[in-house]
């Protein structure tokens, strides 16, 4: 059995498996100001470069294949040495992808809630420019 958390106490994943903050993505319906729209992914984002937080707003697109709870509930999202050993042992939402040169990402599910997984890639830079054609919800990061 594992050992409630204290108050006072970081996430277990962020204490003993040195997983790191990236963003809170909060899906909405309506266009905010100064949105980016990523037509190649289905989605408008903003916030995620001003965000003193990491706070991503996202509007999917209806084309946008995503599983209802990642356009319905807030995710939040973790940098993380090695997606692969991240996923282990976990309920896999969206398997991995790489929506940007040099970035991995995934999303798990954890009692209910969405959670964003991203690997970055030492050699590249984590403002990549290149993308898939597929949707995704990793903008542009």
């Amino acid at each position: 059995m594992i050992g409630k958390r204290l108050n006072h106490e970081p996430p277990a994943v962020t204490a003993k498996l040195g997983w790191r903050y990236h963003h809170l993505g909060i899906p909405h319906t309506q266009p905010r100001a100064q949105e980016h729209h990523l037509p190649h992914l289905g989605v408008h984002v903003s916030g995620f470069e001003t965000s003193p937080y990491g706070i991503e707003w996202i509007r999917f697109e209806p084309q946008c294949s995503v599983p209802a709870i990642v356009r319905t509930v807030p995710h939040i999202a973790f940098a993380v040495d090695d997606l692969d050993e991240a996923l282990k042992g976990r309920e896999i939402l969206i398997a991995p992808t790489e929506p940007s040169v040099g970035v991995r990402v995934a999303f798990i599910l954890d009692d209910g809630a969405p959670i964003e997984l991203l690997q970055f890639s030492a050699a590249k830079p984590v403002r990549a420019t290149a993308r898939t054609n597929e949707c995704a919800v990793a903008s542009e990061r």
